[in-house]
């Protein structure tokens, strides 16, 4: 009897003990990864470094009056009967915009310096051998930093990547394109320097997801994105720099799309798309153009002349209608005066680029 009592005792406790242990091996199968075997996806780290502002630099809302607070530079609202900011100064999202990307745009200015290797008048990128470019396009970015140390700047260079020409060529398109062989040295320059690259496509008689497909390779490096010049689109009949060519808003959002898949895909830092533009007429449908969850988009005003023109004419197309980022260009040598990055930065929005030609 005693036996047999003992034998039931010893029973419950087990079945109490293995009860226990299989509640817990329960709770830990819940808490576990639901895909145990598959290695978690990381977010890819950013391909940049910026320039950090100098011990000294003065945040840019406490160089700035109460008027300039309140204000747009008075160059930029000269034909304007309300002077108000859109936006905060140095606030560089445009109004009632949003930025859902952890891309460079969004806690970052770009500095760019821009143009070709194979010509000396297309920009300052073809005037000078590659580590001395990189040397003086380092010394503008801390220029910006320290301007707007809230927003430090990267480096970026903005390489012609298709250049619009007078002949027609072999494929009709008035285009030529930058080689492979020179795309990757510059490229792989940024990526020592910890900079970004912006590749440029001039359009020619070609199509815009046409020239944007031909560089698919190079987008999918973690420090490339795109630029498309509207400027140089032309119709049949039309020849690049002696007609002005324009781009419908419908094909860049399809380009950005593109982008956008690409780096979803490849599990890519976010990137960003700048359009640009000097007159009303070379970009249509701008409304179309819209940015992604992991594509930031801007609107590049790249005039060149007289500064307080350049001032009231970026407020005309950047700010008066607003895509989500503004981007600003500086010719050295056909701007008068030539701005200065104290001036760039209290534009109304400040420019996320400002590039160099």
């Amino acid at each position: 009897m005693i036996n047999k009592l003992s034998t039931l005792l010893i029973a419950v406790l087990l079945v109490g003990v293995l009860g226990a242990c299989s509640e817990q091996a329960s709770k830990e199968a819940e808490d576990a990864p639901t895909n145990a075997s598959e290695p978690e996806q990381k977010e890819p780290a950013p391909p940049y470094q910026a320039i950090e502002p100098s011990e000294d630099a003065v945040p840019l809302k406490e160089k700035l009056s109460e008027e300039e607070l309140k204000n747009m530079p008075e160059q930029e609202g000269a034909f304007s009967s309300d002077p108000s900011r859109a936006v905060p100064a140095g606030e560089t999202l445009a109004k009632d915009m949003e930025d859902n990307t952890d891309g460079p745009l969004k806690n970052h200015r770009l500095v760019a310096y821009y143009g070709t290797p194979l010509s000396e008048n297309m920009g300052i990128l073809g005037t000078m051998k590659p580590e001395k470019f990189m040397k003086e396009l380092k010394e503008q970015a801390q220029a910006y930093s320290n301007a707007d140390p809230e927003r430090p700047a990267i480096p970026t260079i903005e390489l012609i990547t298709t250049m619009a020409q007078r002949a027609p060529g072999p494929d009709n398109t008035y285009v030529s394109k930058l080689s492979d062989e020179k795309t990757k040295k510059y490229v792989e320059l940024a990526e020592k320097h910890d900079a970004l690259v912006l590749l440029d496509l001039q359009l020619g008689a070609d199509t815009v997801m046409n020239q944007v497909k031909s560089i698919k390779k190079w987008l999918k490096h973690p420090n490339v994105h795109l630029a498309i010049d509207t400027e140089f689109r032309i119709e049949e009949g039309q020849v690049p720099g002696e007609d002005l060519g324009k781009v419908n808003g419908k094909e860049v959002q399809k380009a950005v799309e593109y982008v956008s898949q690409l780096t979803e895909e490849n599990n890519l830092p976010d990137k960003f798309v700048l359009v640009h533009q000097f007159t009303e007429h070379v970009l249509t449908n701008k409304k179309a153009i819209q940015p992604t969850d992991n594509v930031e988009v801007a609107l590049n005003f790249d005039g060149w002349g007289n500064s307080a023109d350049k001032m009231a004419l970026y407020k005309k197309y950047v700010r008066d209608k607003p895509s989500q980022y503004g981007g600003f260009k500086v010719f050295y040598n056909k701007d008068k005066p030539v701005m200065t990055p104290e001036q760039v930065v209290k534009l109304d929005p400040s420019p996320a680029i400002v590039n160099y030609q």
